[in-house]
């Protein structure tokens, strides 16, 4: 649980997609204008995030990769369909994207209407087929730990979205100089957000102290001598 909770914390802070990673740049810098609308776009990543990195698990562990077929008989066990992975990853991606679509536009068309083309383009975030391809390449253990990779992936989105969100509210009433306005103080603003970011590097999670652990239990099998080196000793000193 404790590895759980790690992963879901880095995965917020020190792992941000936008602020460690720089992906989905093109909707945060394009939605946020206004918090309303940074708000609708960062719940429906958080929602596309959390079902589809979960999803795509389980595509990668009892389909696609080396052996994953092995559930089916033997004889399946030697089929690789890890080629169709990207392919894979995006279908299930632009099928809950459309699923979102529909229900904000039944139930937030006002919100909708607001989001524009940047709703379905969801579907192409850099950061919704990053999180799928994070969870390939580290290759979380159990499907709990993707989805609290994918959950705290998308908080990490949702709050940075919101942020620059509300400081280019406020900044629209500052006298900032011609030349930077809109976009030019946007990335300037968004350089030092990460760079506050990266202070959530330096946290403890646990890691450090799994690895003391280990290298006591490793210290300790060097230093208690064995039955033979003991026996040894024993007929030395006769």
């Amino acid at each position: 649980m404790q590895e759980t909770l790690s992963i879901f914390v880095k995965a917020i802070f020190s792992e941000n997609m936008i602020f460690a990673y720089f992906l989905g740049m093109c909707s945060y810098l394009a939605v946020s204008k206004t918090v309303k609308t940074a708000v609708g776009l960062g719940a429906a990543v958080i929602f596309v995030l959390t079902v589809t990195v979960p999803v795509n698990y389980l595509l990668e562990n009892y389909l696609l990769k080396p052996g994953a077929l092995s559930w089916m008989g033997e004889e399946y066990a030697q089929y690789d369909l890890s080629f169709l992975s990207f392919i894979m990853f995006i279908a299930v991606v632009a099928s809950i994207v459309q699923l979102v679509e529909m229900l904000v536009e039944k139930f937030a068309p006002a919100l909708y209407g607001a989001l524009g083309i940047f709703l379905p383009l969801i579907a192409v975030n850099c950061s919704i087929l990053g999180g799928a391809l994070f969870m390939q390449e580290r290759q979380y253990s159990t499907i709990l730990d993707a989805t609290a990779f994918a959950f705290g992936s998308g908080i990490g989105w949702f709050i940075a979205i919101v942020a620059i969100a509300a400081i280019r509210e406020k900044i629209r009433y500052s006298h900032v100089p011609a030349p930077l306005r809109g976009l030019g103080i946007t990335f300037i603003l968004t350089g030092l957000m990460g760079v506050a970011f990266m202070s959530f590097g330096g946290i403890n999670y646990g890691e450090g102290k799994e690895k003391s652990d280990k290298k006591d239990k490793t210290s300790e099998v060097h230093s208690t001598p064995s039955k033979t080196q003991t026996s040894q000793i024993e007929v030395t000193n006769q």
